[in-house]
């Protein structure tokens, strides 16, 4: 009760705001502006990477269903519309937003992506007799744990969901300890895996042995790896290297370690492509990073020599990448553990990275079994979404 009568006072203060000069983005929120389109299901994701997890799903729900997309940025709106699908912004959690969202969409099932949880939106669909899913759920030890303090909005929320399916495991049992029906549980899927676990291995090519990719590097990452890539090329002169960092407009910077360590400086930014055997790309552009796992065997993942918890070794395991890290490994903890059991990655230090790099240069036999078990375990992992989209689809058909 409290949470709708302070979301009303806010709604009318958007208004006004909206209606004196406020942006587009404001009118679209407010369901001012552009309206949906009617649809038979409403999917929202936060933005680009929940949406990106999610598009195989979205695409199969689409050959039988109309959809609508909605998402919290301009990045996510805009990608979803680039695969031909109707994508607005996602309605503000604010009464007469939602009424007017929902009286032009008219969806028999609405679907969120990951960890989006909205008690106004949650009452109204339920009130509206529109089914609710969450798939790729996830919810961290620390959400659960704040989630908890607040019971009587969590709990009344979950409650209404029909169908869930979760990224692991341990947010599916945190997700039933907050109130979750058990009934409602689908078979887990890691939505995040369908994409990377699609894309073909690249054509066999021989330079690929001999090239090693840094993935999404931060500052204080490229030096060493410059190090270890000279000391590599002093016993296999062909090893080159590509340097994507995660933030290109770090590109000056880093341009200045190659050149300080006398090699040339090949920028992606101003048109170089691969380097030559012995050379360094400096990969300094964005959305190109497929293009880099596809011809690098060997990939170090960036964000894991320092403290940022690492990047996802999904990714260069789909094209079949020799995988190495650095101790920092937070948010693949379980993820990394499994691959380097399966042999499929290594960790490193700044002081052994050199010796890694060479010891899979030299046999790339070695690297390529690495690449074929880090591919296995992806494909194992990823599972086919077949039968959550049958689930979402039957859903969708019950009238709302």
């Amino acid at each position: 009760m409290i949470y709708a009568a302070t979301t009303r006072i806010a709604e009318a203060a958007l208004r006004l705001r909206a209606g004196l000069g406020g942006s587009d983005a404001l009118r679209e929120r407010l369901a001012c502006g552009a309206r949906p389109r009617p649809a038979d299901i409403w999917v929202h994701g936060a933005s680009v990477g929940e949406l990106t997890s999610a598009r195989q799903v979205i695409e199969l729900l689409a050959r039988d269903h109309s959809v609508q997309i909605t998402a919290n940025s301009e990045t996510g709106r805009d990608l979803a519309a680039g695969w031909g699908l109707p994508a607005i912004f996602a309605p503000l959690d604010l009464p007469g937003s939602l009424d007017r969202f929902l009286n032009a969409c008219r969806p028999r099932l609405a679907i969120s992506i990951e960890a989006e949880f909205w008690p106004l939106r949650s009452r109204l669909l339920a009130e509206r007799g529109v089914a609710q899913a969450l798939i790729g759920a996830r919810l961290s030890e620390r959400s659960a744990g704040t989630w908890g303090r607040f019971p009587r909005i969590i709990r009344p929320m979950l409650g209404r969901i029909d169908a869930l399916s979760a990224q692991d495991q341990a947010s599916e049992a945190r997700l039933l300890n907050l109130g979750l029906h058990a009934s409602a549980l689908l078979p887990r899927l890691d939505l995040k895996l369908l994409d990377p676990a699609s894309v073909p291995l690249p054509a066999p090519d021989a330079m690929r042995g001999t090239t090693a990719l840094a993935a999404s590097t931060h500052e204080g990452e490229d030096a060493p790896i410059l190090d270890a890539f000279l000391a590599a090329r002093a016993e296999c002169p062909d090893l080159r290297l590509i340097l994507a960092p995660r933030h290109p407009d770090r590109g000056e910077a880093i341009a200045g370690l190659i050149a300080a360590r006398g090699l040339p400086v090949l920028r992606r930014s101003a048109g170089a492509d691969l380097p030559p055997a012995g050379g360094v790309l400096l990969a300094d552009t964005l959305g190109e990073m497929p293009r880099w796992y596809a011809a690098a065997g060997i990939c170090i993942i960036g964000g894991s020599l320092q403290d940022h918890g690492g990047h996802t070794p999904w990714e260069p395991a789909g094209r079949g990448c020799a995988l190495l890290h650095g101790p920092h490994i937070g948010n693949f903890v379980e993820s990394l553990a499994a691959l380097q059991a399966a042999g499929a990655a290594s960790a490193v230090t700044a002081d052994d990275m050199a010796d890694q790099i060479l010891r899979l240069t030299r046999d790339p036999a070695q690297a390529q079994r690495m690449g074929r078990a880090a591919r296995d375990l992806l494909l194992a992992r990823a599972g086919d979404p077949a039968g959550l989209v049958a689930a979402l689809a039957e859903l969708a058909q019950r009238p709302a």
